[in-house]
């Protein structure tokens, strides 16, 4: 088999805690978008304590974003999408960042409830 026979791939699927709820944006595009962040616990794999990783997703689908609309901070969501690197200029430069474009969604357990101050 050679490189040009081999079909690329570009999937993603995460299961985490939602560390805020998520926020809705209307780009200047006039397109609507649902971000949040999605903290994913993960092995250290040099054998130290458990570590964790904190990935920006954005949904850009209707379906996806009225997922999302329901969820809460604390939430465990299973996200499904690629892996995108997104390019913006500053007033000095260029800048980037990875994101997790969703494709799916959904709501593995609600966010414990928050015992009530006295």
């Amino acid at each position: 088999m050679s490189a040009d026979t081999i079909e690329h791939r570009n999937e993603v699927l995460l299961v985490g805690r939602l560390s805020a709820a998520p926020e809705e944006r209307v780009l200047p595009s006039g397109d609507e978008i649902t971000v949040w962040r999605l903290v994913v616990a993960r092995e250290d794999v040099s054998g130290g304590r458990a570590a964790q990783d904190t990935l920006d997703c954005t949904a850009w689908t209707a379906r996806a974003r009225k997922a999302a609309a329901a969820w809460q901070a604390g939430d465990v969501v299973e996200v499904e999408g690629a892996l995108r690197r997104r390019f913006w200029k500053t007033s000095a430069s260029l800048a980037s960042r990875c994101e997790i474009e969703v494709s799916r969604v959904r709501r593995v357990a609600k966010a414990a409830p928050r015992p009530r101050k006295p």
